[in-house]
């Protein structure tokens, strides 16, 4: 009985500890690529409680970027979590190819596990290989785990990786069934406030909506003119306009699947949102809780559409709206300065190549079959018959080590017979050997961001750097996952509790988010966290 009540003591006393000088809540939201500039773009038309409580009552870093490529959504959420880069944390694309397995592996993937809400396979998924402890886990384990941590997405990596590896849930949208859905590796039965949000059958209601512009067409001045060929078309939707009729299309579009490509995916998610603080009662005691919420639908159509559409604009005019919903909220349950929200984005977005090619701006398309063919006709011709290339993805080449060593052959001088291939391509930049991108010396930040996104056990024996504003031939859109400030600049804004008012020009990188939250929780770094606090914030 003795020790019974000693430890109830250390427990009351930890949480005590924790509570004198924390927020009842943090809210952590990722933007899934949403550049810097989306913010001066479109603030004309922000509400005064959205993206501009940040702007006129908070802090906001003006020049935040991702040190590390690639910049791809699995990484970024990582980094954003774990305060660290892909070389510490493991996650260096969303799919990459595992050597020991010869094939590709997807960043959340789990076999050992199943879906949790449907009888489908998308909850085959959990955090297990990511190498470090994330800003969650800490906060988890210095209150003893009475901090409730909750993640939610529609993307399973944008709620899994920041949710971290024992939280209380992590749920995403399960795009065939139209559910919030999680995984056995948290739980066998979902919570009764998921189930009642599954039973309310909104993304059933959203799929049933016309998408049109929240004011006048021809008022978006700061897009081009809707409808360009470099557009993504619907299915059964003869041109890339207004209005989307989402009821006509959603069928053969993927049916549920469809909301993600519309900004009522991002409606849904806050009603998520909104559900969970309630379900769980976050930020109700005096333990600091935490609910890491990602926005992925303007990743969906940034890429279908691209920076410059009007399908964007509208979009993030839509998103201010959720977030003054969501803020609202928050004050009503949570209370006013009683809580944290901070915001950023898991990486940028590039232009079209077609924008780029019609403005006159540098840029085009890369041809990776042909590259690929070249490296492994040269490779034949120079070393005999094989299969010299295992794989290459994300701008990495994994050569075949077993047959090198059987050739009796130097890894590194096979490594630098494909870097002298590839270079005879316009498209690319510059191209580097392992030895040389983790041996240094690193002479820039794009180049250092190779060596901060390489992981020794995980990436390629060759990284290819390909010319800013240049990707792979699309049908339409856009993508992402260069070191090129279009893809790496992104916002870090912060509001509430102690939060004052302010702005700074100072580079600072997306690992020092972590450390930044951790500095003002009194709680330990993350396991592999490099970055710093962000001073300004503290002072």
């Amino acid at each position: 009985m003795k020790k019974i009540g000693v430890l109830f003591g250390i427990l009351i006393s930890v949480a005590f500890v924790q509570a004198q000088d924390s927020p009842k809540l943090v809210v952590g939201i990722v933007v899934d690529q949403m550049r810097q500039d989306y913010l001066g773009r479109y603030q004309a038309r922000f509400q005064e409680d959205g993206f501009n409580r940040f702007l006129n009552q908070g802090f906001v870093a003006k020049n935040m970027h991702y040190d590390y490529v690639p910049t791809y959504t699995g990484p970024g959420h990582a980094a954003v979590y774990t305060g660290t880069t892909p070389k510490y944390n493991g996650i260096v694309a969303n799919d990459w190819y595992r050597r020991e397995w010869g094939r590709s592996v997807y960043c959340a993937y789990d076999s050992s596990v199943s879906t949790v809400g449907t009888n489908t396979k998308a909850g085959m998924m959990s955090p297990r290989i990511l190498e470090s402890t994330t800003i969650t886990d800490e906060l988890r384990m210095f209150t003893n785990f009475q901090s409730k941590v909750v993640g939610l997405s529609i993307k399973d990596r944008g709620a899994i990786f920041p949710a971290g590896h024992e939280p209380t849930g992590a749920y995403w949208y399960d795009k065939k069934e139209g559910k919030l859905i999680t995984s056995t590796y948290y739980m066998d039965l979902l919570p009764n406030w998921v189930n009642d949000f599954n039973k309310a059958d909104s993304a059933d209601m959203y799929l049933d909506k016309t998408w049109n512009t929240l004011y006048p067409i021809d008022t978006y001045s700061n897009s081009e003119v809707d409808d360009q060929s470099y557009e993504y078309k619907f299915k059964g939707k003869k041109d890339a306009m207004f209005p989307y009729d989402l009821k006509k299309y959603r069928n053969i579009n993927g049916n549920y699947g469809l909301l993600a490509t519309t900004p009522f995916g991002n409606s849904w998610l806050t009603d998520a949102a909104l559900a969970a603080i309630k379900g769980e009662q976050l930020g109700q005691d005096e333990v600091t809780d935490f609910l890491a919420v990602s926005y992925s639908s303007t990743d969906y159509i940034g890429h279908a559409f691209g920076p410059h559409s009007v399908e964007v604009e509208d979009t993030y005019l839509r998103l201010d709206r959720e977030l003054a919903r969501l803020f609202k909220y928050l004050d009503e349950t949570v209370g006013k300065g009683e809580y944290i929200v901070f915001l950023t984005a898991d990486h940028g977005a590039a232009n079209v190549p077609s924008y780029n090619v019609k403005h006159r701006m540098p840029g085009g398309t890369v041809d990776y079959k042909s590259i690929l063919k070249a490296v492994k006709t040269n490779l034949e011709v120079k070393y005999g018959e094989g299969e010299w290339v295992l794989h290459a993805d994300n701008d990495q080449v994994y050569l075949n080590h077993q047959l090198i060593d059987e050739k009796q052959l130097e890894r590194e001088e096979v490594a630098q017979s494909v870097v002298k291939t590839v270079l005879q391509f316009d498209e690319v930049a510059n191209a580097f050997t392992a030895d040389e991108i983790t041996k240094g010396p690193i002479n820039d930040r794009i180049e250092s961001g190779l060596n901060y996104g390489y992981h020794i056990k995980r990436s390629g024996d060759v990284l290819l750097l390909i010319k800013n504003g240049y990707m792979a031939e699309r049908k339409a859109g856009t993508t992402h996952g260069s070191g090129y400030n279009y893809d790496t600049h992104v916002p870090f804004m912060m509001f509430g509790y102690e939060i004052e008012n302010g702005v700074s020009y100072r580079p600072v990188s997306i690992t020092d988010i972590s450390a930044t939250l951790a500095a003002i929780l009194g709680i330990p770094f993350p396991s592999a966290c490099i970055g710093e606090p962000i001073l300004e914030v503290l002072e």
